[in-house]
């Protein structure tokens, strides 16, 4: 398919209306004017029968991409079965999932949930307790970046280092305190200063690339000296994996890039594929939950734990790990090529996998939602990460000519809009 064919038109198929929703449902998003109705692989198809190349993948969560085999398998077999009952039972798939889990990580065990939001609230949870119970800290302080992005629970929008997503919510969580992101002189001269103050650090918890703030990838020497001074000083080390785990970064998780190993860290997003789930995993010596502590009526239910095993079989039996190397791969080439083409357009290309970010200098007007429009125009999904960075999240079997498709959209974009 070449790039003037990227858009498929087809007979429209559905009635709905934009502003039937708009009198309906809460005014939380700033939606592109496309509504979506299905999807096969890493297309999309709108109600008006227009196709996509779906380089958003649910923002980094289509682990593998829409209408899988596998998926819609596991899903039928499932919801014909049994969908959901209570964790005051023992649930077999739940156990397996967790397995599989712990067994293609560093971490003993799991608790399940719903969100990545879920997962670092369960996160900041257990580092209190963890805190309270085995450190005897009263006052336990978690440092977080700038820039960072957790969740938008009262909790994790607190440990989210970005003011624009905590306006309106005052008053916020204490115990949280920032730093900038891959500066490890900040990060020490701040857990001094906590010191000083007569309270104490207790956790420190990272994106391990930080996707919201940029597609900004951790410094590998920037957390190898944060997992000695953890060490040193008892802190337990989370890392929030929601966007770039589950094999997005080329590994199985962001921190196999990084040469460490956290206390705790978090999924969600690409675990189930699409279906909402979420885990936080840890190892055995900071599991201080006990019955009562913490819990979820829907986290690890049947169906979902059964849909969410099935993603991490096929990645593993699929080997899909080495697919997203090389598409990442030539994704960052081509992307690279074509900022040498912009030098006085575009700042930066960097990712890891297909997790990948193009910069916009600062200087120049053009924004990424600018980019956004234009491209989906030409059928091509993008979502920003920011004002100024362009984000590429493909499914994790994107092609090597659906890759090729994307590029080309995006460079005729910028062509149109610099022309």
């Amino acid at each position: 398919m070449s790039p003037e064919t990227l858009v498929k038109e087809a007979p429209v198929t559905s009635d709905f209306s934009i502003d039937d929703f708009n009198s309906h449902v809460m005014n939380t998003y700033a939606r592109f004017p496309i509504a979506l109705e299905r999807g096969e692989g890493c297309r999309v198809w709108d109600t008006n029968g227009k196709e996509y190349l779906d380089f958003v993948a649910g923002i980094a969560t289509c682990t593998l991409g829409h209408a899988h085999p596998v998926l819609i398998e596991a899903v039928t077999k499932q919801i014909k079965t049994l969908h959901h009952v209570s964790n005051l039972y023992y649930v077999p798939v739940q156990g397996e999932l967790a397995k599989w889990l712990t067994d293609h990580s560093c971490a003993d065990k799991a608790f399940f949930c719903n969100s990545g939001a879920e997962a670092n609230e369960g996160a900041i949870k257990l580092a209190r307790k963890y805190a309270h119970d085995k450190l005897n800290i009263e006052d336990p302080v978690i440092i977080t970046a700038h820039a960072s992005f957790h969740g938008r629970t009262l909790a994790t929008i607190t440990a989210t280092g970005q003011p624009k997503y905590q306006k309106g919510f005052s008053p916020l969580v204490p115990g949280f305190v920032y730093v900038p992101y891959n500066d490890i002189d900040a990060l020490e001269l701040t857990i001094a200063e906590v010191d000083k103050d007569g309270r104490r650090v207790a956790a420190i918890m990272l994106e391990a690339l930080q996707g919201e703030g940029g597609v900004r990838p951790g410094d590998m020497a920037y957390f190898q000296r944060i997992r000695q001074i953890c060490d040193q000083k008892g802190i337990l080390l989370i890392l929030d994996e929601v966007q770039v785990g589950m094999g997005r970064s080329g590994k199985l998780w962001g921190y196999e890039n990084l040469g460490i190993e956290p206390d705790i860290f978090t999924s969600a997003k690409g675990l189930g594929g699409g279906i909402p789930i979420g885990a936080m995993m840890c190892k055995a010596f900071c599991d201080v939950f006990e019955p009562g502590s913490h819990a979820s009526t829907f986290g690890g239910n049947p169906f979902v734990c059964a849909v969410a095993l099935a993603v991490c079989q096929t990645l593993e039996r699929e080997n899909i790990l080495e697919n997203v190397q090389k598409r990442g791969e030539q994704l960052r080439s081509k992307l690279t090529e074509i900022a040498e083409k912009y030098p006085d357009l575009i700042a930066d290309v960097r990712g890891w996998g297909l997790i990948n970010g193009l910069e916009l200098k600062e200087d120049v007007e053009l924004t990424s939602p600018q980019v956004v429009k234009v491209v989906m125009e030409a059928g091509l999904l993008l979502v920003p990460a920011g004002p100024k960075v362009l984000r590429f999240v493909p499914p994790l079997i994107v092609t090597e000519e659906e890759v090729n498709l994307a590029l080309q959209a995006v460079e005729n974009a910028l062509k149109q809009l610099t022309a």
